[in-house]
């Protein structure tokens, strides 16, 4: 196989998402622990039955980046491999994989990508990638690209509980403190360095997703060529009320609404929506 894309599993992505081409496509899980208890971030784990034990449970709760080794035993497999990543400002993934990378005999054909988000962005960038292979881009010519598109992208979320973002220092207290004061909803974005910022808030779930709309609106001049992912905790409704206010503003390429997977269902817990283009 000349090329790969592995991601690490906060992309919500399924295994076989690059079924139809001839590059192979990965997804190296993270590591999710209620007490000693292991749930694997893979395919087989059962988000609600996970949600439930998370939102019962006493036992300390955490999470943790893909192995080093399971990095290693992935980038076998072609002479070429992207590896796309979450923010390294939150995750040890990309360092882990960065080891993992300094490790092997072929280091220098192992490119890797700090998306500086999660979930949804992640999957634009393995599109990208995958144009860009398919335009018989070099490599050089692909990774100038893919990080040039990585500074271009957006993330949003609205969380309605911030207490695991906060209880595993991903956030400041602030953001937290102010959900819960009367109906008031903070609106979140990824910043430039791949933190958590608190860009907005409104009165209400229905004002905090019309105002985001309204950022969203200006971050760019041009959406005709931007899909927007939507990725949702139990929340589809919310997330399609979204999806309808974005294309009052936007003339989107598309807009995909799929449920999280394991990892980003803990920190966005019960309704969290996240909001990718």
């Amino acid at each position: 196989m000349k090329y790969q894309i592995l991601v690490d599993s906060s992309a919500d992505m399924s295994p076989d998402y690059l079924k139809d081409t001839e590059i192979g496509f990965g997804i190296v899980p993270l590591y999710i622990y209620v007490g000693d208890q292991e749930y694997i971030d893979n395919p087989e784990l059962d988000v609600p039955n996970l949600a439930h034990t998370l939102n019962t449970t006493k036992a300390k709760i955490r999470t943790a980046c893909p192995s080093v080794d399971s990095w290693v035993d992935a980038f076998d497999k072609a002479d070429y491999t992207f590896v796309v990543t979450m923010t390294e400002k939150l995750s040890g993934t990309f360092n882990s994989a960065s080891v993992a990378r300094d490790m092997m005999p072929n280091k220098e054909n192992i490119i890797l990508f700090n998306t500086k988000a999660t979930s949804g962005t992640l999957e634009l960038v393995v599109d990208h990638i995958v144009s860009q292979i398919k335009d018989n881009k070099t490599i050089e010519e692909i990774t100038t690209s893919t990080n040039e598109f990585i500074n271009t992208r957006n993330l949003f979320f609205i969380l309605h509980k911030f207490d695991n973002l906060i209880a595993n220092g991903r956030m400041s207290r602030f953001a937290g403190l102010v959900a819960k004061t009367l109906l008031i909803k903070p609106i979140c974005t990824a910043s430039s360095e791949g933190t958590i910022e608190m860009c907005g808030k409104a009165i209400g779930s229905l004002n905090a997703y019309r105002k985001l709309a309204e950022m969203a609106a200006k971050r760019c001049t041009d959406y005709s060529d931007r899909k927007v992912i939507i990725t949702h905790n139990n929340n589809e409704a919310d997330a399609q009320k979204i999806k309808e206010l974005l294309l009052e503003k936007c003339n989107f390429k598309e807009i995909i609404i799929k449920p999280m997977h394991g990892l980003t269902s803990f920190y966005a817990q019960d309704r969290g929506l996240i909001i990718c283009f």
